[in-house]
């Protein structure tokens, strides 16, 4: 899509709603932090008081692709081998093993193994472009187009512009350059978790005044498929071994079709190759650090 046939189609907002619809089903139906800092990416921040607030744009999709965002499932749980933190193959329509053993301690009918699968359940998060509007923490980033990384209560917020509740209330779509709105992003520590609810949208403007300067905004914008690149992901069968590793302690030594995952009724074996699991005084300063930060992408 040429910038032009952007303008004209005002960023297809029947077919965005139609991605919001779909989205939506897929979620009733389904019911790594590196010491490297990718610039690219935006992310708020706490004031001494425990409070954020920034104002950011969501823009339209990138040239060659449809939509304004991205979805990847993961999983991100601890066991008696470590930590397992890995992009889950569901985000591909594919076989995941944790999601099979999920769904089979599940179907066992018993609590604790309920329990289990809820612990490790997979996680949802959002990728889009943004253009930082305000940043009262971080100045510097003001006027810049950013990747932002976000989960499924930020969602809900531009499902609700988009296919608000109340027939008084006006359908917007918040990806759009002219007839989008900016997002005031509002923080607040709740019970030791980031909490959004206060957060909201303005009312409609057209994010630069002259079509040179937007066109500038949306060349300056970065891809999102390629979080869907298959170096991304683990095949199957690595996955496997590394659940099997990680809930045994266990480093496998056969082939990873091979592997059978152990029973949850039954003790886990421990072993001198079991990967040491994090504590809250360890020097695993990546692995905690990502823990810390998953409530805050909810």
């Amino acid at each position: 899509m040429d910038f032009d046939t952007l303008k004209q189609s005002s960023s297809n907002f029947d077919k965005l709603t139609k991605a919001i619809e779909a989205n939506l089903g897929n979620e009733n139906k389904d019911q790594n932090k590196s010491k490297y800092q990718d610039e690219r990416f935006w992310k708020p921040e706490l004031d001494k008081t425990g409070n954020g607030y920034a104002v950011i744009r969501f823009l339209p999709a990138v040239e060659g692709e449809d939509l304004p965002w991205q979805r990847v499932w993961s999983h991100a749980f601890q066991d008696v081998g470590g930590w397992y933190i890995e992009n889950s193959l569901t985000t591909l329509n594919q076989k995941d093993p944790v999601s099979e053993e999920n769904t089979r301690l599940w179907n066992t009918g018993l609590d604790s193994d309920k329990e289990i699968a809820r612990k490790r359940k997979r996680k949802l998060s959002y990728y889009s472009n943004i253009l930082v509007i305000s940043d009262p923490k971080h100045p510097e980033n003001e006027g810049q187009v950013k990747l932002f990384k976000f989960g499924k209560k930020i969602f809900d917020k531009i499902t609700e512009a988009m296919q608000p509740a109340f027939e008084d209330e006006k359908p917007v779509n918040p990806f759009d350059f002219w007839k989008g709105c900016n997002f005031k992003l509002k923080i607040r520590k709740v019970d030791g978790y980031w909490n959004y609810d206060k957060s909201e949208f303005e009312g409609v403007s057209q994010i630069k005044e002259g079509d040179e300067d937007i066109k500038s905004v949306w060349k300056n914008q970065h891809p999102l498929k390629p979080f869907l690149a298959s170096d991304n992901f683990k095949s199957y069968d690595e996955l496997k071994e590394k659940l099997n590793r990680t809930i045994t302690g266990v480093r496998s030594t056969t082939t990873a079709d091979k592997v059978d995952l152990p029973s949850q009724s039954a003790p886990s074996v421990k072993s001198t190759e079991a990967t040491t699991i994090p504590s809250a005084s360890g020097d695993d300063d990546d692995t905690l650090s990502y823990f810390s930060k998953l409530a805050e992408e909810e």
